[in-house]
């Protein structure tokens, strides 16, 4: 009787094992993720998730020792990463902002004329400008706090990226997370950083979040922030920029689910392939970027290989 009972319990634990789906990394993909898995339980509820944050590096180094079912990753994949068996499937677009507190005390000259890649370049790569007044052509003026992320993340990678760097060249403050790095650059009139943009504006009213101004890119460097260049004030406005091409990649990029070789349990598989089908109709709601079609057929394929 006793063998009995403990072999059910056994299959009962198994089962439970092949219906729980772990994640961890990325904060610019946790939003996104969340959102998925609980309407994912709405049509699946024997199906249990643990989700949890941390930085890209931790989705990556995670998925790679099989801690979790999937990492979530929010910069280009390395050649390093590939050579070690790393599977992966993109999901959604977004991007990182450069941004400064809302009472920056030279924010109508910075949102006239934006800053060029050349200066946030010399700002957080070079470290030759550090001063607002020099910064902006004025002369000297006050000393600005730089702030970049302490943890291995892909905001801070991918903004590293477009200026000619990786994230250990980046000047500043180290701030852990997303969450952490808005409330550093809210709590600072004279910071600067970087968010991803789930961060930066509430998706809620389509607004930016209470504290934070986004830096426009001076894209095509007249000292002018023109019409076109002109779309930070909502949301949807910067989204738009995304898709159409308009906002620079680097720091556009894609998100995407990662695993130490293709995924073998089935409730993984099946979220995923859910993800990149039905759920993409949950991504543009939850203040994201939809992959091309084209790259969605062909992640659908690794599902199948």
């Amino acid at each position: 009787m006793l063998a009995a009972v403990l072999i059910l319990a056994s299959c009962a634990s198994r089962k439970q094992k092949e219906q729980t789906i772990t994640l961890s990394g990325a904060f610019a993909l946790y939003p996104l993720a969340v959102k998925w898995t609980e309407e994912y339980k709405k049509i699946n509820p024997e199906v249990r998730f643990n989700v949890s944050g941390g930085g890209a590096g931790k989705g990556m180094a995670d998925a790679l020792s099989g801690a979790v079912d999937l990492g979530m990753f929010s910069r280009e994949i390395s050649e390093e990463e590939k050579a070690r068996g790393v599977w992966w499937v993109g999901l959604t677009i977004d991007a990182v902002v450069p941004t400064i507190n809302s009472q920056n005390p030279y924010l109508d000259q910075i949102l006239s004329q934006g800053l060029t890649r050349e200066e946030f370049k010399a700002v957080f790569i070079e470290k030759t400008i550090s001063n607002w007044g020099t910064l902006l052509g004025g002369g000297q003026g006050q000393a600005m706090e730089i702030y970049t992320r302490s943890d291995a993340c892909g905001a801070a990678e991918t903004w590293a990226k477009y200026l000619d760097g990786k994230q250990e060249n980046l000047a500043g403050i180290g701030i852990y997370g997303d969450p952490g790095m808005a409330d550093a650059i809210v709590k600072d009139k004279l910071g600067i950083g970087f968010n991803n943009t789930i961060f930066a504006y509430d998706v809620a009213s389509g607004k930016k979040r209470p504290g934070i101004e986004i830096i426009p890119i001076d894209i095509n460097g007249n000292g002018s922030i023109d019409p076109e260049e002109d779309f930070y004030e909502s949301f949807d406005g910067v989204l738009e920029a995304i898709a159409t091409g308009i906002y620079p990649s680097p720091p556009a990029r894609e998100l995407y689910f990662v695993a130490g070789g293709k995924p073998q349990k089935q409730a993984t598989l099946d979220f995923i392939r859910w993800c990149l089908t039905d759920g993409q109709q949950f991504v543009k709601e939850a203040g994201y970027v939809p992959v091309d079609t084209t790259k969605i057929e062909e992640y659908l394929r690794k599902l199948e290989e």
